[in-house]
């Protein structure tokens, strides 16, 4: 199966809302790019999953309504069939249609109608997050319709795993928006990468994973938030995030309803556990072929990674046994990769040279230096996400790839606190990626 790329023009305007509220989304007149066209149709018509781009990562898309695209999605990614799929809808008409049919106030029991409080099938709590936050990246937990409920669209099973509930979204991006519109359907979308591995924020990144095993990915260039979004649950009391994300604890806690809002996830995999919730809750993820060793911000290193761990890697100690030496070198010559925030400062590195990457059009969203570490027999990969914490996340999953690329066999982490904006979605990911932990 040959993999293309389509690069999508997006210097016209793709769509809009008609209005304020978010009730519909509109193909601007005109403006019907044959790239969205045609993964449109794709989507229509096969079974096959089409990658697409939205503001957090890229998806990996599918027929939210047929079994047939679905199970493409489980079978391109290598996805357990009991990790549950986010749906993402392009409008409010488009999610109430997997809800309860509301009539219209009119009476004609069509739905078209203006929708009143009464007669509305979402639920007041996810009003004021919904206003908010939407279009952008925060998923919330629905009841699924019982069998005996009329809703003018029924969710294939495998989207749900067997849950009550499901997760939508609607996501911040004119490309996808569109798309879904054009497709005239609800998209089943994870992430699209091989599962476990880091989610990807570029075209490149998705055929890196998964060239071969699907036909299309529109390219819509980088990904501005880089982590998924942030899930919530407000059909218990109180509310939970069952991943963190793009949307932080704080932000949550200004809507009316959220204010007692409380973490209901765990860092580390939950192996053996029942059927996970959300996506993420369950199975180890996030991670490159490299081992990665995460310093949480605890533990106190505020210079750079100690050389006595850079040297127990370059010696083979036991830091270095997570992947063999490319091309027969031996442990003497062993690649480190080394992911900077806010405290490192970069190692005092000899003969350096920049790299050019292979992220987005050929070029890495960082500078990678690469460089002799004096004090060991070892080459250093140095990347410095900066100070940001939205900068961070960015370019956290990038950055992982970018060194995998690159032939690092083990990559430092320099953790962040996380008590604060997104560093909890950033430290939640960088715990599921990580190897060996030190705080």
């Amino acid at each position: 199966m040959e993999t293309r790329i389509l690069r999508v023009d997006k210097s016209q305007a793709l769509g809009k809302f008609e209005d304020s509220s978010l009730e519909r989304w509109q193909i601007v007149p005109g403006q019907h790019n044959s790239m969205l066209e045609e993964a449109a149709s794709h989507l229509r018509q096969s079974d096959i999953p089409v990658a697409f781009p939205t503001e957090t990562v890229y998806g990996l898309g599918a027929d939210a309504t047929r079994t047939g695209p679905v199970k493409g999605i489980y079978k391109a990614k290598g996805r357990p069939s009991d990790n549950p799929l986010i749906v993402h809808v392009c409008d409010l008409k488009m999610l109430r249609s997997l809800l309860r049919q509301a009539p219209a106030v009119n009476g004609n029991g069509n739905g078209n109608g203006p929708v009143s409080p009464e007669t509305d099938p979402i639920p007041e709590i996810y009003k004021s997050i919904i206003s908010r936050f939407w279009p952008g990246p925060i998923t919330m937990l629905f009841r699924k319709p019982a069998p005996d409920e009329k809703s003018s669209r029924q969710l294939a099973p495998e989207v749900t795993a067997g849950l009550k509930t499901f997760g939508v979204r609607m996501p911040d991006s004119a490309l996808a928006l569109s798309l879904i519109k054009i497709a005239d359907t609800p998209l089943a979308a994870p992430s699209a990468n091989a599962s476990t591995k880091p989610s990807p924020t570029a075209a490149q990144h998705v055929k890196d994973d998964l060239d071969g095993r699907i036909e299309l990915i529109l390219d819509g260039g980088s990904c501005q938030v880089g982590v998924e979004s942030t899930v919530v649950d407000g059909l218990c009391s109180p509310p939970v995030i069952l991943r963190p994300g793009g949307i932080s604890m704080e932000e949550l806690k200004t809507c009316p309803g959220w204010e007692q809002v409380e973490a209901g996830y765990k860092d580390k995999s939950e192996e053996g556990k029942a059927a996970p919730r959300a996506p993420g809750m369950k199975y180890k993820h996030y991670s490159p072929k490299a081992k990665v060793i995460l310093y949480e911000h605890s533990a106190g290193i505020v210079d750079q990674p100690p050389l006595s761990d850079l040297e127990k890697v370059a010696h083979g100690g036991s830091e270095s046994d997570a992947a063999p030496m490319p091309n027969g070198n031996s442990a003497q010559k062993r690649i480190i990769g080394i992911i900077r925030t806010r405290r490192w400062r970069k190692l005092p590195l000899s003969d350096t040279t920049s790299l050019n990457g292979h992220g987005q059009n050929g070029n890495a969203d960082h500078q990678i230096i690469e460089g002799k570490v004096p004090e060991v027999s070892a080459t250093a990969l140095d990347i410095d996400l900066g100070q940001d914490t939205r900068s961070i996340a960015h370019g956290l999953f990038s950055a992982l790839r970018e060194l995998d690329q690159q032939g690092a066999q083990v990559i430092f982490v320099e953790g962040v606190e996380d008590s604060e904006d997104i560093a909890a979605a950033v430290m939640n990911r960088l715990r599921k990626a990580a190897s060996e932990i030190k705080a």
